[in-house]
Formats: C-alpha cells, structure tokens, sequence
C-alpha cells in the first residue's frame, strides 16, 4: 500500500495545526471521501455541526485495558464543570437555569422564541459558556429578556442579577482579550482572575516568583485563580480542599482506580503523581509528574489530565482544564516514527542561526492514537493533536509526546465534504494538486510542526519563558514558528528520501497552496464582516502568509488575481516562497530566542490582526452558496460497564448517544459536583 493510501483516513484539504497549543477547528475546505454504514453526523445549530466518532480497536483491548480507559475516562468528566467555573464566573449559575428551562418548561414549543432558545443553549452547552468558543465573544440570544423572564416564572427558575443581566448587556464582552493597548487581564472575562486585577498586579506578583531551580523555571500560576482580597493579591489553588476541590476529589477517586489496573510501573508512578498533584497543588510535583508522564511510552492506553494549555489567559499563566484519553493505532504510529527518528537531523539542517540551534534533540515521540473519551477544554471542540508538556525545560532534557487523534481526523473528513476548496483555487492545476497530494501534504505538516517543530531551537542563556517575554504575543508566535518548521521541510527532497511521499515537490507545492489560500482567504468564513483577528492560530496563519505575501511582491512570489469579480492568490514561484519561509523561521526563531518583545509586536500586529475588510466581505459572499457549518466538535461515545453479582465489571460496552441535549444533560446530572459560584 502506498503513503496516499495509508494516509487517506487523515485527510484534510487544508492544514490542521496539531499542537501543544491545540487548534480546534474542522475544516473550512475538504475533500469528499466515501461515507461509512457509521452515521458521523448529528445535527446542525447556528455555526455548529457536531459529529459521532468511533473507537477502532476497541474490541482488541483487554478488560484490564478497558478498564483502564474507563477510568480514565470518569475521571476527565468528573473535572467537567471546572472548565464552565474557568471560562467565566456566571457559567455554572447561567447553564443550571436554561438546562431547568429546558427539561421542565410545558409552554408552546412551536415558537420562534422557542427554537432561539433552544439554539442559544446548545451554543453555550458547545462553548462551556456564554462565550463563543473560537472568537470568544459573548453570545447573544436571539430572544429578548422578557421571554426568558416568561420562561423563569413557567419552570420556578431563579437566574437574577449580574447573571441574567450579562445575557443581554455588553459587559464581559470578550472571554479574552488580546487586543493591543487595553489592560487585558481587566478586560477579558476568563474567570482566572478577580473582576479587578489588572495586568499590572499579575506581573508585580509573578515578579516575585522565584524557582528553586533556575534551569528547571516553576510555571507559576497553572493552577490557581488570582484575585484581590482587602486589596491584597492571592492564589487560590486548584486542588483537593482548595479551589474546585469537590471536583478534584472525585477525579483523584477514578484516578486511584486507574492506577491500580495501569499497565505497567512507569504509567502507575505517572498516574501517581498526578494524584500526588491534585491533592497538594504542588507545582513542583507537577513537573515530577510531567517529567515521568513524558518518559512512559510503553503500553496501549495514553491520557492527558489536568489544568494544561494557558490560551484563555491573556497572559498565558493559567492553564485549562481538560482531559483526552488515548488508545494507540501501532499501525500508523510506526509509519510516522521516521520523523522522530530523524528529529536531530531536521534541526541541523534548519535554516535557524547556529546558537539558536540543539546540540542534542532528545525523546521526541509521534504516536496516531484514536480517542476514547474527552472533557473539559477538549470537548465537545476537540483538538486533532496535541503535543505536550508545555514546560521548556522538560522538552529539551526530557521530551516530549506528540499524538495525532486518529478517529478525531477521521470522523471529520466523513461527515462530508463541500465545494468551498473549488471556489477558492486558482486554476485546475492547483485543484488536482490538492485532490492529489493534499492528504499527504496536511498529514506530514501536522507531523512535522508537532514532532520537529515544538521540539526545534532553544532560548538564548538568560532569556526569561516566552509567556514572560513576549506575553500575549507568545502563543501565537510560537504556532507561527512550527507553522513554519513544517512548511520549510515539505517542500524538501528529504521526505522522499525517508519514503514518507512519492513526489515531494508535488506535495511541497499542494501544501504551500493550501496554507496561504487559507491564511489569506479561507479562514475568513470564521469571522463577522469588521472583526479583528484574534485567536492565536488564525492569526499566525495570517502574519506568516502576508508577510510571505508582501515580502515576495518585488519578485510577484504570490500574484493576487482578479477574475470574475474574485480574488485568488496565485503562487508563482515555489521555490522563491520556500526561501521566504526559511527566512521567516529563522527570524521567529530569534524573536524567541531572544525574547524581542517588539519584534514580535511588529509582526503580530502588522500582519496578522487587521483584516482586509473588501476581500473577507468577498470571501463572505462567495462561501454564502455552501450552507455547511464553520466549526464542528463531538458528542463523546458512552462506555458502559457491564457487573456482575460482586459488583465487579466484567466487561465495557461502546454505545453512541443520540442526540448533543441527551449527553449534554446527562453531564450535568452525573458530574454536577461544583456549586454556582466558585
């Protein structure tokens, strides 16, 4: 079988950033592929389409292994509520009214009024919250107060207050706010901070931090709110008998079990001491954890657990909580491991400047797996990969894992395709060689930023963590640059000569098309007509293909054309756009390495926030005729154990639910563990 075919189950027409930072988003383009008996679609609201996936191989597990998963799994969904208390303080209080709204209310249903609520709750339910889960700002119900007071008095609901009032007010507008020139911290709504600290107090706090270990920095402030006490500033920790407590020990319960069927010593120490973790909030114990997650490859069953990517605080301390349990898929994970084998060639033959090179690039491992189970930030929005830890330190002495969620990837490209990508390219060339190479080309980028990319360069001796120099731009810096590492790499003879693709200019050319058809045109169907870009994955696709764009215009690399009244862009000169993206990799790379704060300001916001505003309202009418959602995300399948008289478990079954309100309510019954207010 060759590569195409083996990567036709990760089919993507264009690129899907996998990474530590997790892009979580279905398509804007794709490729049809046959449908399978297995129904992927659920059902469609608003922007919203939500899809089923399957568990291959289940069946292969042992119940030791099952086991384990499910544990694993109850533990993610006991932590569920934590992320809605994260996302914004009235969550909780807001989401128990509309669901008693919801499951109690006799009125008449035929309304329009009706449906708009109905609507308006799967969209919060999608969003853990009343903040749109991509652009982050606030939801705005279809349906006027008055209805929802009608709604309150049929069902003996109470929602009063700030609560109700932020419903159909501008207060908290935006979940984060990154915009340029405003107290971030003050303005975004992220329920990590008190409603009255600012940027300045996070610093001045964190200014005091200082690691036992200077080589080996803490990440101070992952699992604590920060808030104002008498004018005081305090943490309040994430842990058993602090903060979310009540939820953390009914993951440390499932977390208990999981170790005592985990299979092998090095998974149960892992698991160890993440229970170790929750239980004292111990940032150093963290690391401990991290150092021995990253180090235990063997076995079947992989998860990750716990308060981990920081991209809803604007200032990138506090990490979200989610969970992913992991089952591998052997057969694929083996074809990609040639990447991980030839990590440290990839870095010596980087365009980068030698000191911001590695000596040694060590224990990078790239794994396909298929979900089981996911909670928290990565549900129902799911990532398609994920490459963790995040800590600087552990990745260069340790390593990292890199995971491709193979069934995620899958269940997206059978939901069905649209005729977007058509409408958007150029000519026929650049169509065939999409439908030809873009499968590969999509599924090699996702590797190469994940598995090269994170893992490339180092910061210079001195230099403070990103989240510290380059503060809000340092997410989106950091996608850019393995955005970057993957491009360059593509359009390389070494992917052939590894066997990974059969014409890799061919390849290299389908994946540049994509990036910056969908970096400059594509990725716009996600935004409203005067928006700003802001979250950091679009907006690094943006900065590096417009300043691919106007840095190449002497040469017409990129040829923007007029035809019919629209717009493409047109790549003239590969070879010339290859350069172009060594030249910006090796100047990323510096801007980190360096910690060049204004550099990083320059390129952020002189290319990837602004939009033009004729093209996107272009690109708005154009994708009108494809009646197809923006963003898709997942109801989890149901694992379902099976007793016997003693109570034990003999057997888990996989069932599907039927329909997004039946899982979302079913959660808030069985994993209700927080009160309204935090």
């Amino acid at each position: 079988m060759n590569l195409k075919s083996l990567f036709k189950i990760c089919l993507l027409a264009i690129i899907l950033v996998a990474c530590k930072n997790e892009a979580k988003e279905a398509p804007t383009e794709t490729v049809e592929v046959a449908e399978a008996d297995f129904s992927f679609n659920v059902e469609e609201f608003a922007d919203i389409k939500i899809l089923r996936y399957q568990i291959p191989g289940w069946e292969n597990l042992s119940l030791k292994e099952q086991k384990l998963v499910y544990y694993l799994t109850q533990a993610g969904l006991e932590g569920r509520d934590i992320m809605w208390d994260q996302n914004y303080r009235h969550n909780l209080k807001i989401r128990h009214a509309l669901e008693n709204i919801y499951t109690n209310y006799e009125g008449d249903k035929t309304t329009d009024d009706w449906s708009n609520f109905e609507s308006f709750l799967k969209r919060v339910w999608f969003s853990n919250g009343i903040h749109h889960h991509y652009s982050n700002a606030k939801l705005k119900p279809a349906f006027g107060k008055e209805y929802l007071n009608e709604l309150l008095a049929a069902t003996n609901t109470t929602l009063e207050g700030e609560a109700f009032d932020v419903l159909f007010n501008d207060k908290d507008s935006k979940k984060v706010n990154q915009a340029k020139g405003i107290d971030n911290v003050l303005e975004s709504a992220v329920n990590f901070y008190g409603p009255d600290v600012t940027n300045k107090d996070v610093a001045d706090f964190y200014k005091t931090k200082v690691s036992p270990d200077a080589d080996k920095p803490l990440s101070y402030g992952l699992n604590s709110q920060l808030v104002k006490e008498n004018g005081v500033l305090k943490e309040r920790v994430y842990k058993s008998g602090g903060l979310y407590g009540a939820a953390i020990d009914e993951i440390v319960k499932w977390l208990e079990k999981a170790q005592g069927v985990a299979e092998n010593e090095a998974q149960g120490e892992a698991l160890g001491l993440l229970i170790d973790y929750y239980k004292t909030g111990d940032l150093q114990t963290w690391d401990d954890y991290n150092v021995a997650w990253t180090a235990a490859t063997e076995g079947n069953i992989d998860y990750i657990n716990s308060f981990i990517e920081v991209y809803n605080d604007p200032l990138g301390y506090r990490g979200s909580y989610e969970t992913v349990v992991q089952i591998n898929d052997f057969d694929m994970s083996a074809k990609m491991a040639v990447l991980s084998e030839n990590a440290q060639w990839f870095e010596d033959n980087s365009p980068l400047m030698e000191a911001h090179k590695k000596d040694s690039v060590v224990g990078v491992t790239y794994k396909v797996v298929n979900v089981a189970g996911e909670a928290g930030d990565a549900s129902p929005s799911t990532p398609i990969g994920v490459n963790l830890p995040n800590a600087n330190w552990i990745r260069a002495a340790v390593g990292s894992k890199s995971v491709s969620l193979g069934n995620i990837i899958n269940a997206y490209n059978n939901a069905g395709g649209s005729g977007r990508l058509k409408e958007f390219v150029h000519d026929e060339e650049e169509l065939q060689l999409e439908e030809e190479y873009g499968q590969v080309a999509d599924k090699l980028h996702t590797a190469l930023h994940e598995v090269i990319g994170h893992a490339s360069g180092q910061l210079n001796p001195g230099v403070g963590e990103t989240k510290e120099t380059l503060k809000t731009y340092a997410s989106t810096l950091e996608e850019g640059r393995a955005d970057l590492v993957g491009l360059y790499y593509l359009y390389d003879s070494k992917l052939q000569e590894l066997g990974l693709v059969e014409d890799w200019k061919k390849v290299g050319k389908a994946a540049f098309d994509g990036y910056i058809r969908n970096g400059l045109m594509t990725q716009l169907i996600r935004l409203d007509l005067g928006d700003d870009v802001e979250e950091a994955h679009m907006r690094n696709r943006q900065w590096v293909s417009a300043w691919a764009f106007e840095k190449g215009k002497a040469d017409n690399v990129i040829e923007k054309v007029t035809r019919d009244g629209k717009t493409y862009f047109n790549i003239n000169d590969y070879e010339k756009l290859h350069d172009l993206f060594g030249q910006l990799l090796r100047e990323t790379q510096r801007i980190k390495s360096e910690g060049d704060y204004a550099a990083v300001e320059a390129l952020v916001e002189g290319y990837g926030v602004k939009v033009d505003q004729a093209i996107h309202a272009e690109v708005l009418e154009r994708n009108k005729q494809f009646p197809s959602p923006p963003y898709s995300g997942f109801v989890n399948p149901v694992l379902v154990p099976e007793m016997d008289d003693a109570g034990e478990i003999t057997a888990i079954k996989v069932t599907q639910p039927n329909a997004f309100s039946e899982q979302m309510l079913r959660y808030s019954k069985d994993y209700n563990n927080l009160p309204d207010v935090n």
